[in-house]
């Protein structure tokens, strides 16, 4: 749950190397403290409210499994982040939304959907929630089985139907190759569970948070985007591929420069420009193995690569379009 995953790391992103925004508003200490108070107090009281009766209703699956249940939690979890973007709203109003919609992209709350997403920072996630809320399906993602050991929020990833991975190095497959397979029957049975439900499966394909010097240590192609790791899209389309409406790309743009998670609820992003396209699956994707099958693997990292390639373009293109504003 994201939510979860955004309020821990709250604190340590306060402290720690964040990146500024290029053109910050500027406010009062007072009025930035007043807000940081506002955030942090309604943050925290809606995490008691909303968090114990999660878990609560998380535990009588152990029991009895139910759909109803399972309902229950979605609509809980939805009001948690209907919280949040109720002190977007209210306690953000000079925050500017630029959100673009391709006109072939039929999104419902009923749908079933996987995502992709350039990845810059921790808000990144409070954006796509913000818009998801109330146009797409609860958004998971894949994590590391090891976060069930986290008090709260790794039990609430499980609860909710985040698919959690076992995932084994190439060292401990080399010395016992049967682990391999175990691992992508895990990954199935984690993604058909699913199934059971709507459902917005994201897939960051960057596999961590662009920084510059990421960028030139990769010797990325793409002048906004580091190189997709196409692994995670292939296992989820060779799951899910025939049952989905469609598979969907999100571009996060933030004109003022990147921001911490702290400088976004501080008031420092004045705007967020959001695109949304559909991007169409040609038939030869379903079905193919990308482990074993050398020829599909080259073929369908084209594909992600033309994807890539298109989506850098319409990246400087939404950034150009802000700087000529400016001018």
């Amino acid at each position: 749950m994201t939510v979860i995953v955004e309020q821990l790391f709250y604190g340590f992103e306060t402290f720690g190397v964040i990146y500024m925004p290029t053109a910050p508003n500027k406010q009062s200490a007072l009025k930035k403290i007043t807000r940081g108070l506002t955030v942090g107090t309604v943050i925290t009281g809606s995490t008691f409210f909303h968090g114990p009766p999660v878990l609560a209703l998380g535990l009588t699956k152990l029991l009895k499994k139910s759909s109803k249940i399972d309902e229950t939690n979605i609509q809980i979890t939805n009001s948690w982040l209907g919280v949040n973007n109720w002190l977007i709203d209210h306690v953000l109003p000079n925050l500017k939304w630029d959100i673009t919609i391709d006109e072939g992209l039929d999104l419902n709350m009923q749908g079933r959907y996987l995502m992709t997403c350039n990845h810059q920072s921790w808000v990144d996630t409070t954006v796509n929630q913000y818009f998801g809320l109330t146009r797409m399906p609860l958004t998971r993602f894949f994590t590391k089985w090891e976060l069930i050991f986290i008090p709260f929020v790794g039990q609430a990833f499980k609860i909710l139907g985040f698919p959690m991975m076992k995932r084994h190095t190439k060292e401990q497959i080399a010395k016992n190759p049967e682990l391999k397979d175990r691992d992508m029957m895990e990954a199935r049975k984690a993604c058909e569970q699913l199934l059971s439900q709507p459902f917005t499966l994201l897939n960051y394909l960057e596999g961590t948070r662009f920084t510059q010097e990421k960028h030139d240590q990769q010797k990325s192609p793409y002048k906004h985007l580091l190189k997709p790791k196409a692994g995670g899209l292939a296992l989820a389309l060779n799951i899910l591929g025939d049952k989905i409406d469609a598979l969907v790309d999100m571009t996060i743009v933030y004109p003022d420069g990147v921001p911490g998670y702290s400088n976004f609820w501080l008031g420092d992003v004045s705007k967020i420009a959001v695109n949304l396209r559909k991007i169409e699956i040609p038939d030869w994707v379903l079905g193919g193995n990308y482990e074993d099958d050398a020829a599909y693997r080259e073929r369908f990292q084209q594909w992600v690569h033309d994807i890539w390639t298109e989506k850098d373009q319409l990246i400087e293109q939404m950034k150009s379009q802000y700087t000529t504003a400016n001018i």
